[in-house]
């Protein structure tokens, strides 16, 4: 290792006791998908806090907003046209997984593409594909805020139109 680079979060997790390498291509989808939520969830808490201090209330309103399973099926879907065949298979397992618990509160069909959506997530964390992660995941976010933007325009533009 060149001298002056430090050495990344893996190298030091990886010296905590118990600690294994897990191998991406014969965990399970729903093992991937385990993962792939934490990741993401971690992303996105760091996206919200970088916003500013805040009441934990509000921070946790804004991350339930992105990572709940209607919002990882919005973002899945305009991510779907940017995967590799590789990936593409990956998510469609985790799509097809059985999954014990029941979706609360979302259709089955975000439930599903959702489940797919973290298992993808995981499995590019565990092959160390960060920069892919972080591209596909930038592609999401930026689609939801794209809609968020437009959902409130008209929603502007529906109360400009009602106070005249």
């Amino acid at each position: 290792m060149e001298k002056g680079v430090e050495n990344s979060f893996e190298y030091y997790i990886s010296g905590i006791p118990g600690m294994v390498s897990i191998d991406p291509k014969t965990s399970s989808p729903l093992v991937l998908a385990y993962i792939g939520d934490c990741v993401f969830d971690l992303i996105i808490k760091m996206m919200v806090t970088g916003k500013g201090n805040r009441q934990v209330h509000k921070l946790h309103e804004e991350t339930s907003h992105y990572v709940q399973a209607s919002a990882q099926s919005f973002m899945m879907r305009t991510m779907q046209e940017h995967l590799t065949a590789e990936e593409h298979a990956v998510y469609r397992r985790g799509r097809n997984a059985r999954s014990v618990s029941p979706a609360k509160n979302q259709s089955i069909t975000d439930y599903r593409r959702a489940t797919g959506f973290e298992a993808l997530i995981g499995y590019l964390y565990l092959n160390k594909e960060y920069g892919r992660l972080t591209e596909l995941v930038s592609i999401g976010l930026e689609s939801m805020m794209d809609a968020d933007r437009k959902k409130q325009e008209e929603c502007g533009a529906d109360e400009k139109g009602s106070a005249l």
